[in-house]
């Protein structure tokens, strides 16, 4: 298997595990506001259901992340950029990467203290007592991925300036 192939499998299943998270939690919330309305004939909320949604939609950002730097799915600003050369361009699209995996690295090593501070303090939360540590330890291996796939970017990118095209899009294969 390819290092691409892999990267783009890792990308692909955290996206789709982050994709059933947050169904999972809109059906939870759902389900909660319904219970909320239907009082009256014995039905309630879901207990702790913010905690829940916090838990699952902070894992969800950081496994949707990996799949969004592979398919180049981040906000851009091409008003100024469209007047520069296309070296100019691959330059910018490399430094802007080397940036990210910078800022994914320091993400991830923040989520790895954190989460060693929530298991050695014993932290839950407060209406189901889970261990905070879980949230923080799953969104730690989703930005350690996103991490990886960005790093592997970085050589996409350098290949894209060295040959002055773009590289097909890893995971549709498109071109961009």
């Amino acid at each position: 298997m390819k290092p691409s192939s892999i990267i783009v499998w890792l990308a692909r299943a955290l996206a789709i595990l982050g994709g059933i998270v947050l169904a999972a939690v809109v059906v939870m919330t759902v389900a909660s506001i319904s219970g909320r309305a239907f009082t009256r004939f014995g039905l309630g909320p879901v207990p702790g259901d913010f905690e829940l949604v916090q838990a699952g939609v902070g894992f969800s950002v950081f496994a949707f992340l990996p799949w969004c730097q592979l398919n180049r799915g981040h906000a851009t600003v091409d008003i100024v950029t469209a007047f520069f050369s296309n070296r100019a361009n691959h330059i910018i699209d490399l430094l802007t990467e080397i940036l990210m995996t910078v800022v994914l690295g320091l993400i991830a090593w923040q989520l790895y203290y954190g989460m060693r501070d929530k298991l050695a303090y014993g932290e839950t939360s407060f209406i189901l007592q889970f261990p905070m540590w879980w949230p923080y330890a799953a969104c730690f291996v989703a930005s350690v991925v996103a991490t990886m796939v960005s790093a592997y970017m970085i050589t996409v990118r350098f290949h894209e300036l060295r040959a002055g095209t773009p590289m097909p899009e890893l995971g549709q294969g498109s071109v961009h």
